[in-house]
């Protein structure tokens, strides 16, 4: 480690439970961050800020001046833009070390695998069911784990997926995909601003967490935030015997 990574991450480094040896971890780690909003801005400031060396950062939108409200990673010279360049530009401003691969698109199953088999660890920052069972069905395929958040208006969620372990639940077993789950969306719905910031926050945690070996990633529990009452709470969630996702996992890599 170079002496102006010693000193960047001085303050992980005088950690004992991440040390130059989790640190040097993190430098060596690629993250894939699948939407570059609300929560995708968090997750990349931090994890840049952390010492991550490289993120993919896929979505296919671009800035609009209503995402400022809480999508803290874009600014107001920036409309217009795509979002992932934008991201790549704020990650160089906060550290350049960090290396920013941006995909402006929306990533089908074919690409997800691609992606997915060359990383390890995903981020689930998107807005939209399908994308989140297609990034679920990735991840169990090539055993990558999968921090999975949410948020809307006063309420966001966050749950860690590692079907490396053998009692790991998957995304589907939590939220089986079907035609009476209803969509949400900030933009008919509302979202409290800070509240993105928290939720994504959380992740960008989580994955630090899974990625280096230390303490107890959200596995097998979803832990709901209601920002109203400034109340957490944490649900068990079992692995479902019969998921059609996650049942037949292959064994562990």
């Amino acid at each position: 480690m170079r002496d102006e990574e010693l000193l960047r991450y001085a303050r992980h480094i005088l950690l004992d439970d991440v040390g130059i040896e989790g640190q040097t971890t993190l430098l060596a780690s690629r993250v894939l961050v699948v939407g570059a909003g609300g929560l995708g801005s968090p997750v990349c400031l931090y994890l840049a800020s952390a010492g991550v060396g490289e993120l993919v950062v896929a979505d296919d939108d671009t800035v609009e001046l209503s995402n400022l409200q809480r999508q803290i990673m874009h600014t107001n010279d920036r409309v217009g833009m795509p979002k992932v360049d934008s991201a790549r530009t704020a990650v160089a401003q906060i550290n350049p070390d960090t290396i920013v691969t941006a995909l402006e698109k929306r990533l089908d199953s074919v690409s997800l695998g691609e992606q997915v088999s060359q990383v390890d660890l995903v981020l689930d920052c998107c807005d939209n069911f399908d994308t989140r069972h297609a990034v679920n069905q990735a991840c169990v395929t090539h055993q990558v784990p999968l921090v999975s958040g949410a948020a809307v208006r006063f309420e966001g969620q966050v749950c860690v997926y590692d079907t490396r372990q053998e009692t790991s639940p998957c995304y589907h077993c939590l939220f089986p995909q079907g035609h009476d789950v209803t969509p949400t969306d900030c933009a008919t719905m509302g979202v409290f601003a800070p509240l993105v910031g928290i939720i994504g926050s959380l992740q960008a945690a989580e994955a630090i967490k899974v990625l280096t070996g230390i303490g107890q990633p959200l596995v097998g529990r979803l832990v709901i935030f209601e920002a109203r009452r400034s109340h957490w709470h944490e649900v068990k969630v079992p692995r479902d015997p019969v998921c059609p996702v996650c049942a037949q996992r292959p064994p562990p890599i």
